[in-house]
């Protein structure tokens, strides 16, 4: 049983989430809602990595509701850490999105599916030539239903990779609240919505064809 108390909450403003409180400005590219909140009543978040944080955010503003998204950084050490310093794979972090959807149109598990079919979660530190910690697949629970859903789903998840030829998942699993900073890290604001501004922008995809379900 997973202990409860190992979790934030989920909060009702970003503010409550992210750096240390900081607001974040502006509206979403794609999807025209504001990056700082407040969240829509009964909204909720999560918080993943699967490599290039440019790919994963649009595939996750084009779920439907998902209500908004923003690029940053988990998972390590450094409070504050730029893209260059992340890069340098010296902070602990791995590139991740946070999104916010709408519990009613979808779900954690609908959408913890979608970007696990669409990255491979075998590779360890890296996605295809992306290399690094900082390119590492990640899930950071937010609650317990989360850390709940996601152990199931890669239990499951697992034998069918191995029955098409891949190897042991190497997907991270760490409650938000239990990584070193116990935050998202908000990227600058280059990052958000990079797709969109750049549609011929760098954006492999490294799915494996193996269905969750």
């Amino acid at each position: 049983m997973t202990d409860s108390r190992a979790f934030t909450p989920i909060p009702a403003t970003p503010e409550a989430l992210l750096d240390e409180g900081g607001h974040v400005d502006g509206e979403h590219l794609v999807l025209g809602t504001p990056y700082g909140g407040p969240w829509p009543d009964g909204a909720e978040a999560m918080v993943i990595a699967a490599g290039c944080f440019w790919g994963v955010e649009k595939l996750l503003w084009n779920a439907p509701g998902v209500w908004t998204t923003l690029p940053g950084y988990a998972g390590g050490v450094t409070r504050w850490p730029s893209y260059r310093e992340v890069c340098g794979a010296r902070t602990g972090h791995t590139e991740s999105v946070l999104a916010v959807f709408d519990p009613a149109v979808t779900d954690f598990a609908a959408l913890l599916r979608l970007i696990l079919e669409n990255h491979d979660p075998t590779q360890g530190d890296r996605q295809g030539n992306d290399i690094g910690p900082q390119y590492r697949s990640a899930v950071f629970p937010l609650n317990e239903d989360q850390a709940r859903i996601t152990a199931e789903t890669l239990e499951a998840y697992g034998p069918k990779l191995a029955a098409a030829g891949f190897g042991p998942i190497t997907t991270e699993v760490t409650p938000l609240s239990q990584t070193p900073t116990g935050r998202f890290w908000v990227a600058e604001p280059f990052h958000r919505g990079y797709l969109e501004a750049n549609p011929m922008g760098y954006c492999p995809v490294h799915a494996t064809g193996v269905t969750c379900g």
